[in-house]
C-alpha cells in the first residue's frame, strides 16, 4: 500500500516532467494546429459539395430522364465528403483533448 510520503516523493521527482507538459508554447501551438485542422477538413469539402450540387443541377437540366439516378449518386457523393469532414472534426478532437503535451 502507498503512504502518503511516498506519493508525495515521488510527484517530486517528476517536476521537470510536469514543467515540459504545461509549456504554453506549446499549448497554444496545438490550439493553432486544431484551428487549421478544423479549417481545411471544412474547407475542401464544402468547396466540393457546392461543385457537385452545380453539376447534378445542371445534369438534371439538360437530362430529365435520369434525375431519378443524379439524385441518388449526388446524396451519395454528399455524404461521402461530410463523412471526410467529420473525420477532420474528430482528429481535431483528438489533438485537442487527447494531446500528450497538455
Amino acid at each position: 500500500m502507498y503512504s502518503i510520503n511516498s506519493i508525495a516523493t515521488s510527484n517530486m521527482e517528476f517536476k521537470g516532467y510536469e514543467e515540459i507538459i504545461m509549456n504554453p508554447i506549446i499549448s497554444s501551438a496545438f490550439v493553432i494546429v486544431v484551428g487549421l485542422v478544423v479549417g481545411l477538413a471544412f474547407i475542401g469539402p464544402g468547396f466540393c459539395q457546392g461543385t457537385v450540387a452545380g453539376q447534378a443541377v445542371e445534369g438534371i437540366a439538360r437530362q430529365l430522364e435520369a434525375e431519378g439516378k443524379i439524385r441518388d449518386t449526388l446524396l451519395l457523393s454528399l455524404a461521402f465528403m461530410e463523412a471526410l469532414t467529420i473525420y477532420g472534426l474528430v482528429v481535431a478532437l483528438a489533438l485537442l483533448f487527447a494531446n500528450p503535451f497538455v
